[in-house]
């Protein structure tokens, strides 16, 4: 979320190997998205929900996010020359709103299921589809609102080997970046989860709760659980950024620019093994792949007496 100290910056060469991990990892990220998103429009029946309609959500923002980082790679390591402090407050402002796009995809996430698990009957137009995109729209103008300092300030300017974040003498400014970017989405989906975890345990202690009420808690705490696993790998990811922040070890900042795209690298992949729906849509893809037509086999039938009693099937 910030860049190192200008006074000592790290050699290019450092970069070309970190930057090219990162970009592989970002690659592979963007490729599962991509697949999880051509799965959901083709299997039409099965994933056209609002849970996976939010699930793509997150999907697209990883792309964006992959996609910007890498240009701010190219633009480090081919572009030394283009020096210009406009270009280098926009890419910024760029990689402050994908990364608060994808960090509020997940709090849409668990306000969604907060509206089914408590809303759904009294109010039942928060959970329509319509609700949800309206909830998608918000997410992007958040996204890109909250990160408008970075572009109408003169904190980030162009410095020689550096990624353009703010640099971390603007404390305050890192401060505010990083809680609205990261602490206040995470800390409202863990309230939203514990505050539902201990609804469910309250009502599972009610005898005159329907069974089959609990039951629909159960699996809406289930799903909103798995939201707080891919949030938890997303979060890891972000631990060395972390630490660079409270210590201003170089080696912390330079680990963050490969584990960030590592984890959500894997966060995609998590994604299709906590959905049952994505995972059996995509078993039976690679079972009509491997299915084999039997050639020159066919079934013909020879016909006795002129009855169909006595048939004899021969292949030919």
């Amino acid at each position: 979320m910030s860049s190192t100290n200008e006074a000592t910056p790290i050699s290019i060469k450092i970069y070309y190997v970190i930057c090219s991990f990162s970009v592989a990892f970002a690659v592979t990220a963007v490729t599962i998205s991509i697949t999880i998103l051509a799965l959901t429009w083709k299997v039409k029946r099965r994933l056209h929900t609002v849970r996976h309609l939010l699930t793509c959500n997150t999907c697209v923002a990883s792309i964006f996010y992959c996609c910007v980082q890498t240009i701010n790679y190219v633009y480090l390591i081919f572009l030394p020359n283009e020096t210009s402090d406009i270009g280098c407050r926009w890419r910024g402002y760029l990689s402050y709103i994908t990364t608060c796009g994808v960090a509020y995809s997940f709090l849409i996430q668990g306000i969604s299921r907060l509206f089914i698990f408590l809303f759904s009957i009294k109010y039942p137009r928060l959970t329509t589809l319509k609700t949800h995109y309206l909830m998608i729209v918000i997410q992007w103008l958040l996204a890109v609102f909250i990160p408008l300092s970075t572009i109408i300030t003169d904190d980030i300017y162009f410095r020689p080997v550096t990624l353009c974040w703010v640099p971390l003498k603007k404390i305050v400014h890192v401060i505010y970046t990083f809680s609205a970017c990261y602490v206040v989405p995470v800390i409202t989906v863990f309230l939203i989860y514990g505050s539902l975890y201990y609804y469910v345990k309250q009502s599972t202690k009610r005898t005159v709760a329907p069974t089959g009420l609990i039951n629909n808690f159960k699996r809406d705490l289930e799903l909103l659980r798995n939201i707080v696993i891919l949030l938890m790998i997303y979060l890891t990811g972000g631990m060395p950024t972390v630490l660079f922040l409270l210590t201003t070890n170089r080696i912390f900042y330079l680990i963050g620019i490969v584990t960030i795209s590592l984890a959500i690298c894997i966060e995609k992949v998590c994604t299709i093994l906590l959905d049952r729906e994505l995972r059996q849509s995509i078993r039976e893809l690679l079972r009509r792949g491997t299915i084999v037509t039997p050639m020159f086999a066919t079934n013909t039938h020879r016909y006795y007496g002129g009855t169909k009693g006595n048939i004899l099937p021969t292949l030919t």
